[in-house]
């Protein structure tokens, strides 16, 4: 029977409820909050816009981008993304992405260490990590052990990306909040609310790297196996 199907599948099992979990978490919680309307009704764009602003960076471009939740910020084109509800809404999840998504630029403007460490491994950690997997399995096919252990190695690689996104998300949360209370964007009654839509969206980064660390563990455990 082929590895994938073997009983240590099972170790992902905590992994995939807990990343079920916050799947369904952002989503509900950004469909509450998307009807509450925040008290000054602009909407997601020009909130990152005036907090870019005041923050004295001119040179991002702000732009919609299709599919929902789908905003983000590329630090190497300088362009803040922000999908329909959020560019267009004037809800408290909708200013609260926005000024999620702000936050990373001014952590690039800051040269904040681990936003700078994350770009920078990116492209090392998306071909590893399929560079990974193809190994392992073939070692697995072929009895190969050292392909395997190179497999276990280059997954350390998203291992690691996966980590490292964790400071970054939550410091851009906080930076959302202190900035939208600090600029006069919500009421202190309504940043509870852009808080808990923040906190969701973080579980998903929890949820992704709990998932990479149970992956990990199973390919340990297997490549154990094929030495009985």
């Amino acid at each position: 029977m082929p590895f994938f199907y073997d009983q240590t599948f099972l170790i992902l099992i905590p992994g995939i409820i807990l990343a079920g979990y916050a799947s369904w978490k952002v989503r509900s919680t950004f469909g509450r909050y998307s009807e509450v309307p925040s008290g000054t009704g602009y909407t997601g764009a020009r909130v990152a816009m005036e907090l870019l602003r005041r923050q004295g960076i001119t040179d991002v471009k702000i732009e919609p981008v299709q599919g929902a939740l789908a905003d983000h910020y590329d630090p190497r084109t300088k362009v803040l993304r922000l999908s329909p509800d959020v560019h267009d809404g004037t809800s408290l999840a909708a200013i609260g992405v926005a000024a999620h998504e702000a936050g990373h630029a001014v952590q690039h403007r800051e040269g904040y260490a681990p936003l700078a460490l994350r770009s920078a491994i990116v492209p090392v950690a998306t071909i590893g990590t399929n560079a990974a997997w193809i190994l392992f399995i073939i070692g697995a096919i072929v009895g190969s052990t050292r392909l395997m252990d190179l497999g276990i190695v280059l997954f350390l690689g998203y291992i690691a990306f996966a980590l490292i996104t964790l400071p970054v998300e939550f410091n851009a949360s906080n930076r959302a909040v202190a900035l939208l209370q600090g600029q006069g964007f919500v009421l202190p009654q309504e940043a509870q609310g852009v808080r808990a839509v923040l906190n969701a969206a973080a579980l998903t980064y929890v949820a992704a790297a709990a998932m990479a660390i149970f992956q990990l563990i199973r390919l340990v455990v297997l490549r154990r196996m094929s030495d009985d």
